[in-house]
């Protein structure tokens, strides 16, 4: 397992952050990448928990499981790891042993 800060993307819009659908781009349409709807209007009157809005993105810490190590090279610092590690170059990452079974 690696672990890791992810890459800070900022203050993102729903579009990129959500992966919601872009409304009509031409023929009038004043709504291009906002998000929609946000809920019912008398019933239940709110916005349900966990609903895709706009806000920061990234900069959390993330967890990837069963990567492979390939090499270790110890006269230059190096860990070789086959997959994708999470964070920035030159972040801190931690490596253990994985928790789960190979799938």
């Amino acid at each position: 397992d690696t672990t890791a800060i992810s890459k800070g993307k900022g203050f993102q819009g729903a579009v990129k952050k959500n992966g919601q659908h872009r409304g009509p781009m031409a023929h009038g349409s004043k709504f291009h990448r906002h998000q929609g709807s946000n809920g019912s209007s008398s019933d239940p009157s709110r916005v349900f928990k966990g609903k895709g809005m706009p806000g920061h993105m990234g900069s959390e810490k993330i967890t990837v499981q069963n990567l492979e190590i390939v090499r270790v090279d110890a006269d230059k610092n190096l860990i070789l790891v086959k997959g994708a590690v999470p964070g920035p170059r030159k972040g801190l990452v931690t490596i253990k042993e994985t928790t789960r079974a190979d799938i």
